[in-house]
Parts: C-alpha cells; sequence; structure tokens
C-alpha cells in the first residue's frame, strides 16, 4: 500500500509511541491526586503543555487539552457565543470551513445567532477586505482556517487578525492541518484561539489542543470538575496527552518541510507528464502546504480513478450519491467546474513518504486514469 493521506491522519511516530508506552502501564492513577501515583502524572501532562506552548511560541497556562480539533473548535465558537451573548451574536466565518466549525455555526443559528460566511475565490482564498466588510457591532468571533485541509491553500490569517483587533472582535484559526506542516506561531498569526489535533501530525487520535489567549474568557464546552483552571472538566487522558507533547517538540524540532515539499512537487510533476492538460491542479499554486496536492482528472470521477488503483491510498473530492457525482463544498465555493471537480483527488505526503513510493503511485494514478471512462 501507499499511503498518500496525510491530511486524513498521519501515521504515529515512533518517539511519540516510545514516549506514550510508560504511562499505558508503568505511570497510572489519577493525575489530579496529590500522593505518589498522581504527581508524576501530573508532571507528565505539565511537561507536555510546556511542549505544546513552545511549538505554538505562547505560554504554557494559556493551552488547554482536548479531545482533538473537533472539541477545540466547538469550544470556541460556543464558548465565545454564549459568553458574550450580551455583547452580540454575530459571527464571521468561511465557506470552505471544516464541518467541526460549520455544524457548531448552524447549531447557533438555531439559537438566534447570525452567521455570516464569507466566499473564496478560485484559489481557496479567503478576501480579508470582505472579511472586514461584514463586521458589524454585534459581531463577537470571526473563525478562518488557516489552511484548508482539502486543497491546502493557505489563509492570511495575519491580516485577518488585525482586522479583528482592530474592530474589537476575538479571532480563531484551526490550524489542525496547518500545525506541524508550516509555521503555526500565534506571535505571528495574531489570533485569540487556536485549534490542533495530534493526529495531523504524528501523534495520537483522540487528543489536541486550544490555545486560549491570556486574558480572553470563554464559556466551558464541559461543565464538571475544575480541571485545566476550570476550562475543560475531565481527567486528563495522561497518555494521548504525553503523545501530543512529544508530537509538538518532534515538530518544532522538524521544522525543515523541504522533503515533502519535494515528494508533492515531483508527483505533481509525474502526473503532469502523464496526463497532460487532464491532470488540473486545485488550490493555490505557491501559497500552500508543503505536502497537499489536490487536482482534478479532467472528465473523471476521482472516485473511479482511485478504484483503478486501490493499493493508492487518497482522498477524492467529490461524493457519488445514487449513481451521481457531487463537488464538495469547498470545490463548490471555488466554483471549480463540474468536468474537473468531479475528478478531485487529494494526494497528501509526509514524513515517512518516499521516492518511491511517489514514482510507483504516479504510474499507478496515470494507468488508472487513462484507463477511467471519460462522462459525457
Amino acid at each position: 500500500m501507499i499511503y498518500l493521506d496525510y491530511n486524513a491522519s498521519t501515521p504515529m511516530d515512533p518517539g511519540v509511541r516510545a514516549a506514550m508506552l510508560p504511562y499505558l502501564g508503568e505511570y497510572f492513577g489519577n493525575p489530579t491526586s496529590s500522593h505518589g501515583v498522581g504527581v508524576p502524572l501530573r508532571k507528565a501532562i505539565d511537561t507536555a503543555r510546556a511542549q505544546v506552548a513552545s511549538l505554538l511560541g505562547v505560554s504554557a497556562d494559556e493551552v488547554v487539552f482536548t479531545s482533538g480539533g473537533t472539541e477545540s473548535n466547538n469550544h470556541v465558537i460556543k464558548g465565545v457565543a454564549f459568553a458574550l451573548a450580551d455583547k452580540g451574536k454575530h459571527i464571521i466565518t468561511s465557506s470552505i470551513e471544516h464541518p467541526a466549525i460549520k455544524n457548531p455555526c448552524k447549531f447557533l443559528e438555531k439559537l438566534g445567532y447570525e452567521i455570516s460566511y464569507v466566499g473564496v475565490d478560485s484559489k481557496g482564498r479567503v478576501d480579508p477586505d470582505e472579511v472586514a466588510s461584514e463586521i458589524r457591532p454585534t459581531t463577537i468571533l470571526i473563525s478562518i482556517m488557516h489552511a484548508n485541509n482539502e486543497v491546502g491553500t493557505i489563509q492570511d490569517v495575519p491580516e485577518i487578525s488585525s482586522i479583528g483587533r482592530e474592530a474589537g472582535v476575538l479571532v480563531h484559526t484551526d490550524a489542525a492541518q496547518s500545525c506541524g506542516k508550516i509555521e503555526t506561531r500565534v506571535d505571528k498569526l495574531g489570533v485569540d484561539f487556536l485549534t490542533i489535533a495530534g493526529h495531523k501530525f504524528y501523534g495520537p487520535q483522540g487528543v489536541g489542543a486550544l490555545f486560549i489567549k491570556k486574558g480572553v474568557t470563554l464559556d466551558p464546552l464541559h461543565h464538571g470538575a475544575g480541571h485545566q483552571g476550570g476550562i475543560r472538566a475531565g481527567t486528563e487522558p495522561v497518555a494521548l496527552i504525553v503523545g501530543l507533547g512529544k508530537a509538538a517538540e518532534l515538530a518544532e524540532k522538524d521544522s525543515d518541510h523541504s522533503h515533502v515539499a519535494n515528494l508533492r512537487d515531483r508527483l505533481h510533476a509525474g502526473l503532469s507528464e502523464g496526463l497532460g492538460d487532464d491532470v488540473v491542479l486545485l488550490g493555490h499554486r505557491t501559497d500552500r502546504l508543503s505536502n497537499t496536492l489536490c487536482v482534478g482528472f479532467r472528465g473523471r470521477i476521482g472516485g473511479e480513478v482511485m478504484a483503478g488503483c486501490p493499493d493508492v491510498l487518497a482522498s477524492t473530492g467529490a461524493a457519488c450519491h445514487s449513481g451521481k457525482a457531487q463537488r464538495s463544498a469547498t470545490l463548490a465555493a471555488m466554483d471549480i467546474p463540474e468536468e474537473v471537480a468531479f475528478g478531485a483527488v487529494r494526494l497528501s505526503v509526509g514524513r515517512f513518504s518516499t521516492e518511491a513510493e511517489i514514482d510507483e503511485a504516479i504510474g499507478k494514478l496515470v494507468k488508472a486514469a487513462k484507463a477511467t471512462p471519460v462522462i459525457g
């Protein structure tokens, strides 16, 4: 199998696994306990919190551990909405956000909140000026993803954060796809909240973190005991948190992403050589994630192309229902023509990808695409 779906989930780094193992057996108990069993667990959590904080360039007390990106996003959207309801009930987001942003917003709409969904251009870019034009006196939050999970396009989050600060509006970015692939330092992004997910950068599944700027308040998502400063109730999963901390440490050390960028470009060049104009790059050519190549196989159905090379593992950008293809929400927002969007495939490489795998995948994908019937 050739794994080209690193944006869906990354394999756990061996160093992460090794760091976690003692906390799956040797160390046990409740990290809130003040006796000899609990204290080592609390120290391990503190170390992991410092590791994540270092990667993001923030203070350790600004990091809250969660169950993953979905929870972190829900906590920001709902927590700000409920905490600032007296100020206003208007939120700005984009039309290409992950469902973990869109669906909490839809939930709030049922409660009387107003959501503005700004569009994107054909490359998947949000225009900061359009964000600025949507701000009202009742706006309480702007949430724009750092990089799109499907096409990899990177947003101008620093400019959007500047707009938010000037208007007195809080800004959140979902950095689940960008953390570990490009720089995600908060001092450069300028956000008040930032989401990361462990399994997107070689950590374990089921754990993530949320940066909450010091001095900013939001309502808890989970109500219970006073864990994590009363922000997120629930006994911390120490092994998962240790794994996330180690993944953050490794990501900070491995800041040179030229390896994956070269593999991504090698893959694109090979497909273009084999298929010519029948392969179309989707997303921004330069301002995109170093590991992400989203292409449309013109005139084909992406799922059918991938069915022709079942040992190449990737994600398609079009869903097929009742025999009829449908563009993804992202490609529809980008106004990608159906003849290209239906053939969309996201190919994402990673730390453990090799040139040999890429070359083999090129051959298989080109052969499969040529053998796939062209839709009328």
